[in-house]
């Protein structure tokens, strides 16, 4: 697979054109306690029948989170306008947690993953990906002062700092990789609870991608997050590049959904427009060699 060159955070920092509304769901909390089960893989023209999709979201800002009856974040609205373009005009949001959201779209509880979830040998042998629609390196998250002198998984080892991960996300693989053992990596739930240890000094650092983790310094106080630096796993670098996830034996689907997500990713003008409120901006943009077949099979 093709390495590709080093982001800098402030890429990721990037604030320009607002996105083009979010798609209002009124009665999200309760309509996400129910789904249509169903283990069928649900081609274009069943959804474009009946006139929505479900997604399934895990409540990461600003991947995909609800706020105010609304799903708003990355994921949605860059679905939300490819499936429009497609002629399904409707998101029906389900919540998981997130090492849930595999497991309920193999159930049939949804057709689509809208989370920014990274594409991984692992995910890709029980699920269908879509082409990368931005790519992240990571950062971690520590308290004012960076008292530990954090920059990267190397120094965290070195210095025995107790690590925090998110629940089944990729994170884990890269501090195992880097020799970090199991007893300094601790697993969290959600982003917020990551900020939380840090803040009780439970754990002296989160790690996750620096869009999230400079998403969720907004809302913390007494925080900073490290310039963001990009992992290796036996050698290989990990860009952490994210996709939508489709059920297998949605080929049909993917692949119509992959057509739409290039005309945005080939267009870094619309890129921006739509997603740049989320923090993403053009160097999130994944290169056009950048592929997922290459990837799930790193």
């Amino acid at each position: 697979m093709t390495e590709f060159p080093h982001l800098s955070r402030r890429g990721f920092l990037t604030r320009t054109a607002a996105v083009g509304g979010a798609l209002t769901v009124p009665g999200l909390l309760a309509a996400c306690s129910k789904t249509d089960a169903g283990s069928a893989a649900a081609g274009l023209d069943k959804l474009k029948e009946q006139g929505y999709v479900r997604v399934a979201y895990a409540n990461e800002a600003p991947y995909g989170y609800e706020e105010n009856d609304q799903l708003k974040g990355e994921a949605p609205t860059l679905h939300r306008e490819i499936f429009k373009a497609l002629g399904v005009d409707e998101l029906r949001p389900t919540f998981s947690e997130w090492d849930g959201l595999i497991p309920g779209l193999q159930a049939g509880k949804y057709d689509v993953i809208s989370a920014g979830m990274a594409i991984i040998p692992e995910r890709c042998e029980k699920a269908l990906f879509s082409e990368p629609e931005f790519i992240s390196p990571t950062a971690l998250m520590v308290k004012q002062g960076n008292p530990k002198q954090l920059t990267d998984l190397a120094s965290a080892k070195e210095a025995g700092a107790v690590i925090g991960v998110m629940s089944g996300a990729v994170e884990k693989s890269y501090a195992t990789g880097a020799g970090i053992s199991d007893g300094d990596i601790k697993t969290l739930q959600k982003p917020q609870d990551g900020a939380d240890a840090v803040k009780g000094g439970r754990i002296d650092a989160f790690l996750l991608t620096g869009i999230s983790l400079n998403w969720l310094a907004k809302n913390n106080s007494g925080l900073e997050v490290t310039d963001s630096f990009v992992p290796e796993l036996d050698g290989v670098k990990q860009y952490s590049p994210g996709g939508a996830v489709f059920r297998q034996g949605s080929e049909e689907l993917r692949d119509a959904f992959n057509r739409e997500l290039k005309k945005i990713t080939s267009d870094p003008t619309r890129y921006v427009q739509l997603i740049g409120e989320y923090g993403f901006g053009k160097d999130t943009i994944p290169p056009a060699n950048l592929k997922t077949a290459d990837l799930c099979r790193a």
